[in-house]
This record gives structure tokens, C-alpha cells and sequence, in this order.
């Protein structure tokens, strides 16, 4: 009886292990799919999805991949593309790449300062790829390095693209999407999302100033970005692109765009003049980590322009003799001063051959001092 059940309980442990390893063999001869599958049924797109998609087919054609050459190097044909390669700056050819997109029925392309400059300088070349492939030669029209802003002007286009909507970037909030389409890593057209994750930062910028109000993104900015449109959910431009925030060099969820009411402002400008005629009252600032360390919280006047509003206002420099400091600005238009950047914000705001109210200390008093603005450039500040 012990011999039967020992026998049964053996062919049984071994049937179990035939099983078990004749099992892989028996699916893959009973299931194998060596056939196309069928398609199984997706649904609609979810409303958020559509919104995206349209947003992208409407925006993109807009978007332009620039190319500026620092100079005319027929090497440069030889080396390999930058397709996959460095973005913005592509190593050993001076070629700088970024993103623009088309401003008016003109063919003016906004993009950054910094993505033409090289080209600009060193009297090389810029030519642009549309969205529909065509490669067109363009002209720089006028640059802002004050805030990384540049225009471009388009050479024949056998169709020209349709200008972004304009939206303001004035009443933005902290968490509304955000959709940024360029050209990262030379790769065509890549839309990115996230949302507005903080607003009224500063960003250093050319020739020794800050841009206020600049909005923060955490949607994925890249090398080869710069210059691209910054969009709302409706699709409308509220910032163009400009620099990341990143130890690595790649999008670590910090990027920044230059507000869309500036562009709107600084543009007709460089269209119209080939510059940006800038607000400014005609001095010269102090450095701040000086005034800092003689525990100064304001802008020290270090000199003022001849003929300068300021100096028709009867503002002080520092006495270039004795280096006795005259004024320190603590004040502008109801608002306290501490650093350049609130004493430039201000004049901003206020516009061309527009009064600003100044709060100047001077021998430990402070007074009030109206100041009419003026172009910077008839000032040399």
C-alpha cells in the first residue's frame, strides 16, 4: 500500500515538473501574436489634450529655428550638424542656434539678443528654418541687450507664416499653465508644459542692468530655447524665453521669459528705429556691493550727466575731490529703493518724457525731487 502512494505521488511531482517547464513552450505555440493586432478603441482625447493639441497646431507654424554665423566659413560645411548636438551654441563652427517666432505680416522675427549677437558683432550671417522647412536668409533689424531682445527681418518667403497672438503678461498668476515651443538640442518644434511657478523675477542682463518682472517657468527650457515664445492655454504670447537656471547647462525646472508687455513695448521700437529708445534720468549708480559695505541701503549717485534730467533737477554726484557722496536715491514714485533694479523698474514704468518722483537723501535729510525721464541714449545712460 506504502509502495502505490509513493509511486503515485512520484509520477504526480513529476507530471507537476513536466508541466512547468513544457509551459513556456505550450503558450508561446497556443498565444504567439504572429499577426498584426488589432487596434484596441482609444476614445476622445480628454478636453486638457485637445486644448494642447490645437494650441500646438495653431502656435507651432509661427515658430522659427535660427541660425547665425558668427562669420562666413566654408569649413563650417564640413562639420557635423548640430541636430542632436549643443543647441545654442554649436562647438567649433561659431554658430550660434536659437528660436524666434514671426512678429507681423512683415516677416519680422523676435528672438534673443543673445542668439544673434555673435553674428552681429563679427559681421556673419543669419538665416532661418520655417516650420514648413524652407531655409530664408534674414537681416538683423535692431537689437535691445538690455533685454535680450532682438529683431529679425525675413528675406523672400515663398509663404510667410501667421504672427502669434499677443497676450498681456500684466495680470498673470502663480500656477496657470504655461506652454514653451523652441527648438532644444536643435530638435525642431518640441512643445513643453508646466505652469507660471512664480512671477517679478530679475534677471541680469547686457550693459550692467536687471530686468524686472521677469516670469519664472517650470516648463522644460532648454539650449536652443532661447528666443521662443513663452504661451498662455489660449495660445497667446505672454513671454519670450531667455536663459535657464541650471548647474548642469539643461532644464533642472527653473527657466525665465522676458514679459510679453515689454516685448510688446521694446519691439515696435526696434522695428521703427533699429533701438530701444530707454527711459533714465541721466546718472551714473554707484556700485551696490560698495555702497552695501558702507551700510548705504539706496542708489548712490555717483555722477551725473551734463544736460541729464538729473542734472536739471539739481542732483549730486559723489565730489570727485574730497569723495564726500552728495545723493542717495531712497525713493521713486512711492516705492523704496534699495538696489538699481527698483530705481530702473520704476523709471520703466513711468515711460519716455514721463515725471518721476525721487526720494533723495542728502547730509541726512531727505527731500523730494521731481525728474522728467528721457531717452537713455541722448543721455549716454
Amino acid at each position: 500500500m506504502l509502495d502505490r502512494f509513493v509511486r503515485v505521488a512520484l509520477g504526480v511531482t513529476l507530471g507537476l515538473l513536466i508541466a512547468f517547464v513544457a509551459q513556456p513552450y505550450i503558450l508561446a505555440f497556443l498565444y504567439s501574436a504572429n499577426a498584426p493586432r488589432s487596434v484596441a478603441a482609444r476614445g476622445d482625447l480628454s478636453a486638457a489634450e485637445k486644448t494642447t493639441v490645437d494650441l500646438f497646431a495653431s502656435a507651432s507654424p509661427s515658430v522659427v529655428h535660427v541660425f547665425a554665423q558668427a562669420a562666413a566659413q566654408g569649413r563650417a560645411l564640413m562639420e557635423p550638424d548640430d541636430e542632436f548636438g549643443q543647441g545654442e551654441q554649436q562647438q567649433g563652427s561659431g554658430t550660434q542656434t536659437g528660436t524666434g517666432f514671426v512678429w507681423d505680416a512683415a516677416g519680422h522675427v523676435v528672438t534673443n539678443n543673445h542668439v544673434v549677437e555673435a553674428a552681429t558683432k563679427g559681421g556673419g550671417s543669419i538665416s532661418v528654418r520655417l516650420a514648413s522647412g524652407e531655409v530664408i536668409g534674414a537681416r538683423v533689424v535692431g537689437t535691445a541687450p538690455s533685454y535680450d531682445l532682438a529683431v529679425l527681418q525675413l528675406g523672400r518667403v515663398a509663404k510667410m507664416p501667421p504672427p502669434l497672438a499677443v497676450g498681456t503678461s500684466a495680470d498673470l498668476k502663480v500656477g496657470q499653465s504655461a506652454f514653451a515651443i523652441g527648438n532644444p538640442f536643435g530638435l525642431d518644434h518640441t512643445l513643453t508644459t508646466g505652469v507660471i511657478s512664480a512671477l517679478q523675477r530679475r534677471l541680469p542682463t547686457q550693459e550692467g542692468r536687471e530686468l524686472s518682472g521677469v516670469i519664472q517657468t517650470d516648463a522644460a527650457i532648454n539650449p536652443g530655447n532661447s528666443g521662443g515664445p513663452l504661451l498662455d492655454s489660449a495660445g497667446r504670447l505672454i513671454g519670450v524665453n531667455t536663459a535657464i537656471f541650471s548647474p548642469s547647462g539643461a532644464s533642472a525646472g527653473i527657466g525665465f521669459a522676458v514679459p510679453v508687455d515689454v516685448v510688446n513695448r521694446v519691439v515696435p521700437d526696434l522695428i521703427k528705429n533699429g533701438r530701444v529708445r530707454n527711459p533714465g534720468i541721466g546718472i551714473i549708480a554707484g556700485q551696490e556691493a560698495t555702497a552695501a559695505r558702507l551700510g548705504i541701503d539706496g542708489v548712490v549717485v555717483l555722477r551725473v550727466l551734463p544736460g541729464s534730467p538729473a542734472a536739471q533737477a539739481g542732483l549730486r554726484g559723489v565730489d570727485p575731490r574730497t569723495g564726500t557722496i552728495g545723493d542717495v536715491i531712497v525713493g521713486a514714485n512711492g516705492r523704496p529703493v534699495h538696489r538699481l533694479s527698483d530705481l530702473t523698474a520704476a523709471v520703466e514704468e513711468a515711460g519716455l518724457d514721463r515725471p518721476v518722483s525721487l526720494l533723495v537723501e542728502r547730509d541726512g535729510r531727505v527731500r523730494t525731487v521731481r525728474v522728467n525721464t528721457a531717452d537713455v541714449a541722448q543721455t549716454r545712460l
